[in-house]
């Protein structure tokens, strides 16, 4: 086991490298943008640029890596998003940041899909668990880090634009260095909603929403911390110690969903996130520790509820079919983080900065009464014909690529081969 850890170190750091400059890149561009003056709809378009993009390279890179190879691929990948964020240091305009934000999504979910291809195609099967557990803490640990970067210095110079350029490049290293030419093609995944539906009709409308609000929140949590007189090392922390919470109560909540209806789960994680939202709308704490706490309860739960939605539509799945459940699921995720951010930047511009969590309340709102009406017309699954929780990063960086290398390999879940999930 050592050993296929070292093996796979510069993999881990090539990635580490990528999700260290995102996360910055992330933070920088809503903080910087509210000091420049730009609106809140205009802010709420990064988000929905990022996420359009992010789809698109979801969707088109596997095609791209057919044709020119994974190599050649993640440098163009790596380029691109690099230069999206020096080009948003020299073109300090909303609508160029929200197009090169597009880009920024785009190349991100090419380079992270090409990286996680490298580390499944070097995994040993009898590791593939162990090794995707670890991926995922360096990419939770690289975010984090890269958001609290920032609390150690301005944003109104350009280092950090210099900076998340120059973690972009880095993330080469791996590609370069790798001793394995040809990996397997990309996974490639096709939104197939009637089929979803059938599967999980809970699944299908709560992961829409959870989109609309981790995607909201992730974007305009940055600006609302700023709206509400945060200084920049505070909303770092108040951004990063929400992914932090929500990553250290997956555990907790994993156990849970294992042995009871995730859908019970489901409705108490969301409530817990609902009180979040009420706490932000009716209260609105302007103490800084007050609301880097309730910053904690919320993402504590907002951030476990996309793996409760994806193992539960699972439990559903044919057997075989949890690799095309999964990666449709991350499609329409990918939808909800289109709308999310640009309705919270409209509400946001007429209410202030507890608009963001009116958008966020109305999505958990819908989802909790939604999975008590089917909690009232379907039987939960047997426990018998469980399958696992499995541990996610902030579901606005996984990718179908990172579908596949989570997925068990024995088994009725077997992982099928990148052909059996393209369209």
């Amino acid at each position: 086991m050592r050993q296929q850890i070292l093996s796979l170190a510069t993999l881990f750091l090539g990635a580490a490298f990528l999700f260290f400059a995102g996360g910055m890149n992330g933070l920088l561009l809503p903080v910087r943008g509210s000091a420049e003056g730009f609106s809140d709809v205009s802010l709420g378009f990064l988000g929905t640029g990022w996420a359009v993009g992010f789809v698109a390279g979801c969707l088109l890179v596997p095609r791209l890596v057919a044709g020119v190879g994974h190599i050649r691929s993640f440098s163009a990948m790596a380029a691109t998003a690099a230069l999206s964020i020096l080009f948003s240091a020299l073109l300090i305009d909303p609508l160029a940041w929200i197009i090169l934000r597009a880009f920024a999504g785009f190349a991100f979910a090419g380079a992270a899909m090409i990286v996680e291809s490298w580390l499944s195609e070097r995994t040993d099967t009898r590791y593939r668990g162990t090794v995707f557990g670890i991926y995922t803490m360096v990419n939770l640990s690289a975010i984090t880090l890269g958001q609290l970067s920032l609390a150690g210095g301005g944003t109104s110079g350009l280092e950090f634009f210099i900076l998340a350029a120059a973690f972009y490049c880095l993330a080469l290293i791996p590609t370069a260095v790798s001793s394995t030419s040809t990996p397997n093609p990309l996974a490639r995944v096709k939104l197939d909603i009637p089929a979803l539906w059938r599967n999980s009709p809970v699944a299908v409308v709560a992961v829409f929403f959870v989109g609309m609000s981790n995607s909201s929140f992730g974007t305009l949590g940055a600006v609302f911390g700023e709206q509400s007189g945060l200084e920049i090392a505070a909303i770092s922390l108040f951004v990063s110690i929400s992914i932090l919470a929500g990553a250290l109560a997956q555990v907790p909540v994993g156990i849970i969903s294992d042995r009871v209806d995730r859908r019970l789960v489901l409705v108490i994680m969301t409530a817990i996130a609902l009180v979040g939202d009420l706490i932000f709308v009716l209260l609105q704490p302007q103490s800084a520790l007050l609301i880097i706490a309730t910053g904690a309860l919320f993402g504590g739960a907002l951030f476990t509820l996309y793996p409760i939605v994806v193992a539960h539509a699972n439990d559903h799945a044919a057997p075989g079919d949890s690799v095309k459940v999964s990666g449709g699921l991350l499609l329409i995720f990918g939808v909800g983080s289109i709308a999310g951010p640009l309705l919270a930047g409209i509400v946001m511009s007429f209410m202030g900065p507890r608009g963001l969590f009116i958008i966020t309340l109305g999505a958990h709102v819908i989802t909790i009464g939604f999975a008590l009406w089917r909690m009232r017309r379907r039987v939960a699954v047997d426990q018998k014909d469980k399958g696992d929780f499995v541990m996610s990063s902030p579901a606005r960086t996984a990718t179908p690529e990172t579908v596949a290398f989570s997925a068990p390999q024995d088994g009725a879940d077997s992982q099928p081969s990148p052909d059996e999930i393209k369209p």
